[in-house]
């Protein structure tokens, strides 16, 4: 039988860090790519970082002041479809992670504490971290920036690499304590209601 350590290995910390950098130099390269199985633990990495990168430059383009409105307004709508698409996955992975715990028979007792922030939340984090370390190596590599300002996202690269390490690390103590039963894993809905024309008055009163 698969032990519970093997099972969630794909989402540890360091395989996450490699994973997420691999994909986003990549995909630079070759644009981003949907994974063929979004039901597996990568799978679902991947479809996080999938949208965290196309959201990543449709928020650079929403920010030109050179194009047409229609391609700002274009590219507001493409930001609204992938955050909810991100949001899902989060969730996604988050009730994944609650079944794996339920048929390994892990099963706290009330008093055991939630976390405050669930696993598929930090993998979110860690996958947005990826991106902000690849930019900011990139505008280090720019040979039009001062020194001055190399200086400064040099240090802003490190620091990103130090809170990336920090949240792996936090992602499996985590995982460690959901296994020891210390803590109490829950899934939280987001319910987003904007992107729901049900829900949303601003389209639903204007119909």
């Amino acid at each position: 039988m698969t032990s519970l350590t093997t099972i969630l290995a794909p989402l540890s910390g360091n395989n996450l860090i490699e994973w997420y950098s691999d994909l986003t130099s990549l995909w630079h390269e070759t644009g981003p790519i949907p994974p063929e199985d979004p039901l597996t633990p990568k799978g679902m990495t991947q479809w996080i970082h999938f949208h965290n990168y196309s959201l990543w430059h449709h928020e650079d383009e929403a920010r030109r002041t050179d194009v047409p409105d229609k391609h700002i307004a274009d590219a507001k709508h493409a930001i609204d479809r992938h955050n909810q698409q991100r949001s899902d996955g989060i969730e996604k992975l988050d009730i994944w992670i609650d079944n794996v715990l339920h048929t390994a028979g892990i099963e706290p007792e009330e008093e055991v504490e939630f976390n405050s922030e669930t696993p598929g939340s930090i993998i979110d984090r860690l996958s947005i971290l990826s991106l902000k370390i690849y930019h900011m190596d990139e505008q280090i590599e720019r040979s039009d920036l001062s020194k001055e300002l190399n200086e400064l996202c040099t240090l802003r690269a490190n620091i990103l690499r130090e809170q990336r390490d920090d949240l792996a690390k936090a992602l499996d103590k985590l995982f460690l304590d959901l296994r020891q039963v210390k803590k109490r894993h829950k899934v939280y809905r987001q319910f987003k209601m904007y992107n729901d024309p049900r829900f949303n008055p601003a389209i639903y009163k204007n119909k």
